[in-house]
């Protein structure tokens, strides 16, 4: 036998379970926790990419900036090739999670424009400059800028970028390799010497 009290009382919660359920006031804020973090990393995979993408620039623009500068010399001494490697890095900022390598290389196509050596060579690795390829070893040019008794500045930039949130489930995203090579002609002499490279 049932009691009135009982009945009364299970109505009463049946009554607020079926109100909970067709209460619709709070969809808006779960909906909201459920899609947060989706868009909290759409977001920052987006900031990453677009600061990859202006990294990649600059580094570009660091190669063309130095071989810009040196091809205007009508000689060097490496004081100067190390003041104008200098400004790669500066170039960067605000990035500064690494710092970029570059190589400048002086190059001579013989006279038969088969073979193409190496006059000088300097290169700055983690801010420290250094001697680079050793003078008459031979070295690889595009065919097209083979021609005979013509002198060439090889900058090469490499950069490892490293992005400032690391991803955990790959490390193929935690370092992208980047870099560019420029071929420029000296502007305003036949060769560029470098008295003591």
């Amino acid at each position: 036998m049932m009691r009135a009290g009982a009945h009364l009382r299970t109505a009463g919660v049946w009554r607020k379970a079926s109100r909970f359920w067709s209460d619709r006031r709070g969809i808006a804020a779960v909906e909201f926790a459920l899609i947060m973090p989706i868009l909290l990393i759409m977001y920052l995979v987006t900031m990453e990419a677009s600061q990859a993408i202006e990294t990649s620039k600059k580094v570009s623009r660091i190669g063309s900036m130095v071989a810009d500068l040196v091809t205007q010399q009508t000689s060097v001494v490496k004081a100067d090739v190390e003041g104008i490697m200098k400004i790669g890095p500066v170039t960067l900022q605000p990035y500064s999670r690494s710092s970029p390598s570059i190589t400048i290389t002086a190059i001579e196509v013989s006279a038969d424009g088969t073979k193409a050596q190496v006059v000088w060579s300097r290169k700055l690795v983690d801010g420290v400059p250094s001697a680079g390829a050793a003078a008459t070893t031979e070295t690889t040019v595009p065919a097209t800028l083979k021609v005979a008794n013509t002198f060439l500045i090889r900058v090469e930039s490499t950069l490892v970028y490293k992005p400032a949130i690391e991803l955990a489930m790959t490390s193929a995203f935690n370092q992208i390799n980047m870099g560019e090579t420029y071929y420029l002609r000296p502007r305003r002499s036949v060769r560029i010497p470098c008295t003591d490279c």
